[in-house]
């Protein structure tokens, strides 16, 4: 037999078991530090470091199970804890002779926490209503809406299309009222990237009602004129 190879090759199964012991004991117990700072800022994920004399651990969490516990000490980076992989033996063993001042560590940083909302107003002001501006918007735009299916209508008998569009420039800006089957689909002032005063989507900031509101009448009025000029148009037509 070669020499050497009948020589006797220690097992590392204690080691190995005596490390997952740990382990596991450790991801139970830094658990309920990730449950508790969970609550603290207010999230199911997030991380946090905590200085040591010795290294700084940081904890980092998500659904209130620990994704790693990372020590870093005298330029060795140690996964107490990780998703990954195992630490070493030994590199476990030395981080777990500061684990007790990690916990410490966090014990601090909870108490630091004690009454930091004391002085917290707790008597908030009072909120203005939006109800009389809202109502305002809506009984505009419902006139708005109602004189635009108008024109709609009468659009959709003159032309004899399922849909369509007019436009007219009212003072120096175009104003465009689609229409399909004989109802309005979006009245709009501006052109591409304008102000939707109608739409199908949300009505317009009152700001921006309130800034073309009283140009409306105009574009009624172009419709109008519109209609009048098919009218005249029509009647010099001899059969």
């Amino acid at each position: 037999m070669t020499a050497g190879l009948d020589a006797d090759v220690v097992g590392a199964d204690a080691a190995a078991d005596r490390r997952d012991e740990v382990v596991a004991e450790v991801t139970d117990h830094a658990g309920r530090i990730a449950r508790e700072l969970a609550r603290i800022q207010g999230g199911d994920y997030g991380q946090r470091a905590f200085d040591t004399d010795r290294g700084t651990w940081t904890l980092k969490y998500e659904g209130g199970d620990v994704q790693y516990l990372r020590f870093e000490g005298r330029g060795a980076d140690t996964y107490v804890v990780s998703t990954q992989q195992p630490p070493e033996p030994e590199d476990l063993a030395a981080a777990m002779t500061d684990y007790d001042a990690f916990v410490e560590s966090f014990n601090d940083y909870v108490r630091s926490l004690d009454g930091v909302l004391d002085d917290a107003a707790d008597d908030l002001p009072a909120i203005e209503s939006v109800d009389s501006v809202v109502e305002a918007r809506e009984r505009i735009l419902s006139r708005m809406r109602e004189a635009c299916d108008q024109m709609a209508q009468q659009l959709n008998r003159v032309e004899g299309n399922d849909y369509g569009t007019f436009s007219a420039r009212v003072g120096s800006s175009r104003w465009e009222l689609k229409w399909e089957e004989g109802r309005a689909s979006y009245l709009r002032v501006g052109g591409e990237g304008g102000v939707y005063l109608l739409s199908q989507y949300q009505p317009p900031a009152p700001k921006d009602l309130r800034a073309h509101a009283d140009d409306f009448s105009g574009f009624v009025d172009a419709f109008n004129e519109h209609v009048s000029e098919i009218s005249d148009s029509l009647d010099t037509v001899e059969l």
